[in-house]
Formats: C-alpha cells, structure tokens, sequence
C-alpha cells in the first residue's frame, strides 16, 4: 500500500517507539528520511542510525536516545508541511521553537537543515517538522 505521508510516518514510529521505551526503530528508508535521521543525531535527538541494504528500498534503523531517568531525548515533534498544505518560509521568517529549545527541520535548495543553520546561511524553504 503506497504511503501519503512518509515523513510523517517516520515521525509517527519514532513518538511511538520512544514511548515504549524501545531502543531502536526500523523505518522504511528514503534519502529523505536519511537526512532526517542525520539532522536529529547532529541535534542529540537520537543515539545513531545506519541504512541497511534489502532486496526493496532498504530499512532505515534509528537507535533512540534516553536519560538517566529513561525519558524520551524527544519530547514532542510536530509535522508541519503536509502533503495537503505545504508550508514554505523565508530565512528570516523561520520562527524559533520554544523560544531556541526545540528546532525546525527545513528543507530548503542547500538540503535538509535546522532553522538555526537556515538563518545563519540565509536559506529559506520548506518547514518540515518541530522538534523539542
């Protein structure tokens, strides 16, 4: 069954699976969701992750991250463009997440970046996720 919103999948395992106190998460990969993946690790969202190889389009493996009281590194992400309704935003209109706690995952023509790296490059694009 082909799947409307990817991202928004991916999003969707990770709560769920940080939730049950799961210590890694396996995904259906894309390079999107790589990316993704990659932007949340340099953040300290997530421990790690690692693409392996199928006879299909390959399972992205995210190991989660917890503390010394095994809460959740993430705690609440938000999709915001969706398939029916994309938003798009200027660099200096990127708005902060809880005032710098969290981040805004963009992609914009330089790739896939945080707000803070989209402002300092001033680079606008696509807001694809909240993150605190």
């Amino acid at each position: 069954m082909a799947m409307s919103d990817p991202i928004a999948d991916m999003l969707t395992r990770i709560r769920n699976a940080g939730k049950a106190k799961y210590t890694s998460v396996d995904i259906p990969g894309s390079k999107l969701k790589m990316e993704l993946a990659r932007v949340l690790k340099d953040e300290g969202f997530i421990k790690n992750y690692k693409f392996i190889k199928d006879k299909k389009q390959g399972i992205l493996r995210v190991y989660l991250k917890y503390d010394e009281q095994e809460r959740h590194a993430i705690y609440g992400l938000e999709r915001v463009s969706k398939p029916s309704r994309r938003v798009y935003s200027k660099s200096k209109d990127v708005n902060k997440v809880l005032n710098g706690m969290g981040i805004s995952i963009l992609s914009t023509s330089k790739g896939i970046m945080t707000d803070k790296k989209a402002r300092a490059g001033n680079v606008g694009g696509e807001i694809l996720c909240n993150i605190w």
